[in-house]
């Protein structure tokens, strides 16, 4: 059916309980039926301006049927029919988090068409100021900005596809004010700390050759867990990396891709990295790399990685850190040993070496100024 310009239906009244009601077309059903929207105010002057603008709002659009769906039936469709096969596993249960628990309960049942733009104002205030479900020892109450962001990036994504599918006639999370990015500081090991947490992964037979690779190659948790012998060279020294490992919601792991396709790469290893693997490989009777410690079938699970991590660290008395942090501390300490930027990229599979600049940014900001020293001491001694 060709696209027709909303009008009014005739239907300007008075109701009993002293509102203005008026409602207008705004699309039709597969039968030809048409699809109202009612609109209601006090005075009959609010609902024509009302009218007016819900009029301008839904020119040039003709909805289908499924206008009358509740935001949690459009989520849970949208995530299924058009997510599920776009985007990582992880990522979709990430998704699924963040509905069941912070959208759904504040507007899960309020249909897809009566969202405004302010009702989602109210939800992102209030999840910032009330919406972490554990209440932090340090903040309380309030869900962190980047949670935030995510929760509004989700939304707009979705709501973005209903305005597609003809569902709804703009998008109610434009307009909508959010905080901005607000990343937790990179923590990196000095080489102090550094040595202090190595003389402690020494003496945990179980964890030693992880957590001393993980510091030679700066792998992504879900990396390093997915490393299989057939990965490995030791005649040349050199590792593929081939898939991640993410914990399932539930418990168990599952295996699937890198994060992205740079994330597939081959990294030349440092010599004490591949004797250790050598030596490891020798006594080892699983296809992975690091097991599980008790089912040597699959592989170390990325949350028991990260569990072990942070106890190793209380023991040596050194700060608690994300495992993402032990990437950062390899990198800065390649940085700073002489490591260029394009290889460091390629080792920690960013798409460039532009972002890997613009990620460690400090480190490089310290170069230059150690690299001006020296430019100015050599052209002291040559004037």
């Amino acid at each position: 059916m060709a696209n027709k310009r909303p009008d009014g239906d005739g239907l300007v009244r008075k109701r009993s309980d002293g509102r203005w009601e008026g409602r207008i077309v705004v699309g039709h059903k597969e039968d030809g039926k048409p699809i109202f929207r009612s609109v209601f105010a006090r005075t009959q002057k609010e609902l024509m301006d009302k009218l007016h603008a819900q009029i301008e709002v839904h020119r040039d659009v003709e909805l289908t049927e499924g206008y009358d769906l509740t935001l949690a039936q459009w989520l849970d469709r949208w995530l299924d029919e058009y997510k599920a096969y776009t985007v990582r596993a992880s990522t979709l249960q990430g998704y699924k988090r963040l509905v069941k628990n912070y959208i759904i309960p504040h507007l899960g049942d309020k249909k897809l068409g009566s969202i405004t733009t302010a009702d989602l104002q109210k939800l992102y205030n209030w999840l910032r100021a009330n919406g972490r479900i554990n209440e932090h020892y340090a903040k309380g109450d309030a869900l962190s900005d980047s949670m935030v962001r995510g929760i509004h990036m989700l939304l707009h994504q979705a709501l973005d596809a209903a305005v597609q599918q003809r569902l709804i006639a703009k998008n109610p999370t434009n307009g909508t004010v959010i905080p901005k990015n607000n990343y937790a500081p990179k923590q990196i090991l000095t080489e102090s700390q550094l040595t202090a947490f190595l003389e402690v992964v020494k003496q945990d037979p179980v964890w030693s050759d992880f957590f001393y690779t993980e510091l030679t190659t700066g792998l992504r948790r879900g990396e390093i867990c997915g490393l299989r012998w057939q990965d490995f060279d030791e005649k040349t020294g050199r590792l593929q990396i081939r898939r991640s490992v993410t914990t399932k919601e539930g418990g168990g792991v599952a295996v699937g891709q890198t994060k992205t396709k740079n994330g597939i790469r081959t990294i030349q290893l440092p010599p004490s990295t591949v004797e250790l693997l050598t030596e490891r490989k020798k006594k080892s009777f699983s296809e992975w790399i690091f097991h599980d410690p008790t089912v040597p079938e699959i592989p170390m699970s990325p949350a028991t990685a990260y569990r072990r991590m942070k106890t190793l660290l209380r023991y040596a008395g050194l700060p608690s850190i994300r495992f993402h942090d032990l990437r950062h501390t390899f990198a800065t300490h390649a940085l700073t040993s002489g490591v260029d930027a394009k290889t460091l990229s390629g080792i920690l599979g960013h798409t460039n070496a532009s972002f890997t600049l613009d990620t460690y940014t400090h480190v490089t900001t310290d170069m230059q100024k150690k690299a001006s020293g020296i430019v100015g001491s050599f052209l002291d001694e040559i004037m």
